[in-house]
């Protein structure tokens, strides 16, 4: 009897085992445990630099490029000569004006003396001979008065000495004012309308002169110069960028659902791939007007201003950002993959008694690979980790903590 009994609990035993080692094993999962920590918030974009203050110089009127005494990365002031375009003809143009100018000049002067010097040396030879006819007239006229009155001479020829004396005065009183009448107001008026007309033609032909000269409107850097001697430029096309390079713009892209993160005065640190292990820094200036599409995206554009008294960022380089966009003390923090989200929102897989729970919670401030929770964990709490293998709510888990 006792043999049986101890024949039957081994088999009841065995069964158990056999039931036991037939039950499949609980799957291998990570886990990461929340703990406490300054969690630097940042939102990662890309964007591209450009200068703070810039200038486009282009050709008013087109011409061949005929010097460039400038090169590309070159400080230059206000009014430096970038490019030199020929101007055919102006040269001739402006001499021709010129000398229209000195004619009208000329004949104003000649006006404002009193007449063409030619009319007034005749009229003073004139002058002068009336004169000379008046003064021996007068004299033949005291002559034949005095006579008269000693009967040495007619009243008659007295009277015919008196009629020379007049006409002689007349003679002179017709040359002054004909030598008045030279210049009138009108004439004045319009030698001084000619001249200015003429100073007008100069100006007109100095400047067209001078559009074939290139100059620089602001003091900077040339950081683009693509005028090269032999070319031919329409008007309007550029002939260079000027523009300050120790303090630049970043143009950076940010995402759509991540522009209610972005506020003015937020600071940026910028890298660029070309120069690795160089950062420069900077902050938000002016938030986005409008969401635009940047191939897949839509994005705002976020307006930020560097340092770079290096100067070893240029204009056009696409770089990478980073807009620090809150920093959370003390904060609560679980690997950012460990979020899983859907129709009812956010929640984590919690490890408890050996299996996971669905847990819903309440994500903060995040970086790139770590956020806070705000609620629905606390101190020591471990979530899964994203791994290979299905899981639902309440499965047994064999938990391992890199």
């Amino acid at each position: 009897m006792r043999k049986r009994w101890l024949l039957l609990l081994i088999a009841v035993v065995a069964l158990i085992l056999y039931f036991i080692l037939r039950r499949p094993s609980a799957p291998t999962v990570s886990f990461a445990r929340t703990h406490r920590e300054t969690l630097v918030s940042t939102l990662p974009t890309n964007g591209k630099v450009e200068p703070l203050e810039w200038q486009a110089v282009r050709v008013a009127t087109p011409g061949v490029v005929v010097k460039v005494p400038v090169h590309e990365g070159q400080d230059v002031r206000r009014g430096v000569v970038l490019a030199q375009l020929s101007a055919p003809g102006m040269a001739d143009t402006l001499h021709a004006a010129e000398a229209r100018q000195a004619e009208a000049q000329s004949q104003l002067q000649g006006l404002q003396a009193g007449g063409r010097t030619s009319d007034l040396t005749d009229i003073a030879s004139s002058l002068d001979r009336a004169r000379v006819t008046h003064d021996e007239a007068v004299r033949e006229y005291n002559s034949l008065k005095r006579l008269l009155d000693k009967q040495a001479a007619t009243a008659i020829e007295v009277e015919i000495a008196a009629q020379k004396v007049r006409a002689a005065e007349l003679q002179i009183q017709s040359l002054q004012a004909r030598r008045k009448s030279l210049v009138g107001s009108t004439d004045l008026s319009a030698a001084d309308a000619r001249l200015r007309e003429a100073a007008a033609n100069v100006q007109q032909a100095r400047e067209h002169l001078g559009e074939g000269r290139i100059v620089s409107p602001v003091a900077g850097s040339i950081y683009s110069l693509p005028a090269r001697v032999g070319m031919y430029l329409n008007a309007g096309d550029l002939v260079a960028n000027v523009g300050t390079l120790d303090r630049l713009r970043v143009r950076v892209y940010v995402d759509e659902p991540e522009l209610g993160r972005v506020q003015v005065s937020q600071p940026v640190r910028i890298t660029w791939d070309a120069l690795p292990g160089h950062e420069w820094q900077g902050t938000v200036e002016r938030k986005p007007t409008e969401v635009m599409p940047l191939g897949t995206r839509q994005v705002g554009e976020v307006q930020c201003s560097i340092e770079n008294p290096e100067r070893l960022l240029v204009p056009g380089t696409n770089i990478n950002a980073e807009i620090r966009t809150s920093v959370a003390e003390h904060a609560l923090t679980i690997p950012k993959t460990a979020i899983r989200r859907d129709a009812a929102g956010f929640w984590v897989f919690l490890l408890k008694d050996g299996r996971v729970q669905r847990r819903n919670v309440r994500p903060g401030p995040s970086n790139v690979t770590r956020a806070s929770i705000l609620d629905g964990l606390k101190d020591g709490d471990a979530v899964a980790l994203p791994n290979d293998q299905p899981l639902k709510d309440g499965d047994r888990v064999t938990p391992v903590f890199p």
